[in-house]
Parts: C-alpha cells; sequence; structure tokens
C-alpha cells in the first residue's frame, strides 16, 4: 500500500508556495535579486523549516559568491516577516522557524550534465531509424 503523504510534507509544500509568493510581491529589497524557492524541509517537530534558494544569475554562483552572501543574509533577517506572514495565511498554530540555504543542486547537475556530454557526446540516446523487431507488423 503506497505510504500517504505525511502532514510535514503538506506543510513544506505550502511553506514553499506562500514564500515564493511573498518573497517576489512583498520583500522590497534590491539586493535580494531573483530568487527562486526550491524546496523546503520541516523539521519533524515544526521546530525549524529550512529554506533552500537559488538566484537567476548569468554566471555560476557558489555558496561563497557574495551576492549569495548578501541575498541570505537579507532573507535570514526578514525571516521573522515572512514567519509572521506565512503563518497568517496558513493558520498554523505552530510556525517554523526559516532558515534559508542556498541550493546547490543546479551546479551539481549541470556540471554532471556536461560530464556526460563529455563521455558519451551529443548522439542521441535513441537514433530515428533504428529498427527493432519489437513490433510484430513492421517485421511482416
Amino acid at each position: 500500500m503506497p505510504r500517504e503523504f505525511s502532514r510535514i510534507d503538506r506543510i513544506g509544500d505550502q511553506v514553499q508556495r506562500e514564500l515564493a509568493q511573498l518573497i517576489q510581491r512583498e520583500v522590497k529589497d534590491p539586493r535580494i535579486g531573483m530568487v527562486t524557492v526550491n524546496a523546503v524541509k520541516v523539521s519533524r517537530d515544526l521546530g525549524y523549516a529550512d529554506i533552500y534558494v537559488s538566484l537567476l544569475s548569468t554566471e555560476e554562483l557558489t555558496e561563497q559568491s557574495p551576492e549569495v552572501k548578501e541575498s541570505l543574509a537579507v532573507l535570514n533577517k526578514a525571516s521573522g516577516f515572512l514567519r509572521g506572514q506565512v503563518g497568517r495565511a496558513m493558520k498554523l498554530r505552530v510556525m517554523p522557524q526559516l532558515r534559508f540555504h542556498f541550493d546547490t543542486l543546479q551546479g551539481y547537475s549541470r556540471k554532471m550534465d556536461n560530464l556526460i556530454r563529455q563521455a558519451v557526446g551529443d548522439k542521441p540516446a535513441v537514433s530515428d531509424d533504428d529498427t527493432s523487431s519489437d513490433d510484430p507488423e513492421r517485421d511482416a
């Protein structure tokens, strides 16, 4: 029997949706830039919510980049305001403390994609002229 979606997962998804809208509409600090909320992991006791964000930029960003550090500092400073707004919108009795982190998954996946392209090349995985004998009508 498949496992049901737990309450913690549902709260995390709702927090992610609310935060994405709030950061876009309510936080007016120009130091933040274009922030995307990628994931929210809520602790089992609803004490903390770890929010993983990425920044839209033309260059490759790491956790040590000055833009990332500045954006995370601004978001962590605004976490009290954001926590109050999200708690009010969700009508939760206990709203977790918000902790913002830079999501390194996009950079890692881009690196892995480049490694795969170097190893395999740019040829397609399945070619169009591939004839297989799985289709009995083609063989007749």
